[in-house]
């Protein structure tokens, strides 16, 4: 038998074991039922893809591209921080 290790941040391995928890599972379980998902898949169990941007990004995107909307230049990261803060 062999053994896996993994580091994840302390907050995502508590949420997780919660989650399994409530489920009836412990985490190690959990693992072992998505990688034999993955084997009889032969891939990701689930979709894996990028998440479509909100409407305030695209405005976002369109206004630098078009230089629309544009505040600065700022001399200091400083001088660009208060000014975010005004906002």
């Amino acid at each position: 038998m062999a053994t896996i290790q993994i580091r994840i941040d302390d907050k995502m391995k508590t949420a997780a074991d919660s989650l399994f928890n409530s489920l009836g599972l412990d985490t190690s379980t959990a693992v072992r039922m998505f990688l034999s998902a993955a084997l009889a898949n032969d891939g990701i169990p689930f979709e894996v893809k990028h998440r479509e941007p909100g409407a305030d990004l695209m405005e976002a995107i369109s206004d630098t591209r078009h230089r629309r909307n544009l505040y600065g230049p700022y001399k200091t990261g400083e001088e660009a921080v208060t000014a975010m803060l005004e906002d």
